[in-house]
């Protein structure tokens, strides 16, 4: 299913920039940066709870914002992209 992860980080202090970083890696780590704090990843159940739970233990819950939309197996019928960065497939593979 395709999942878009949303992440807001205080970053006021060196430790928030700190916990920044480390919600942007473990993001990666699971999908594809379409903006600065959104991902899109193609995730089974077995890797959502994964990166909940990864995510869920960087994050300051009091000063920091985390948010999952889970668009399921049909996304391509519920996303349309305008604007400067080109839209992609997130389950074609990436060529490096």
């Amino acid at each position: 299913m395709l999942v878009l992860i949303t992440y807001d980080v205080n970053t006021t202090d060196a430790i928030g920039r700190g916990r920044l970083r480390r919600v942007a890696k473990t993001c990666v780590n699971y999908g594809q940066r379409v903006q600065n704090s959104v991902f899109e990843c193609v995730l089974d159940a077995a890797q959502l709870v994964q990166v909940r739970s990864r995510l869920l233990g960087i994050i300051d819950l009091e000063r920091d914002s985390l948010r999952f939309y889970m668009l399921g197996n049909n996304y391509k019928d519920k996303t349309e992209h305008f604007g400067a960065k080109p839209s992609f497939d997130v389950t074609d593979p990436l060529i490096v």
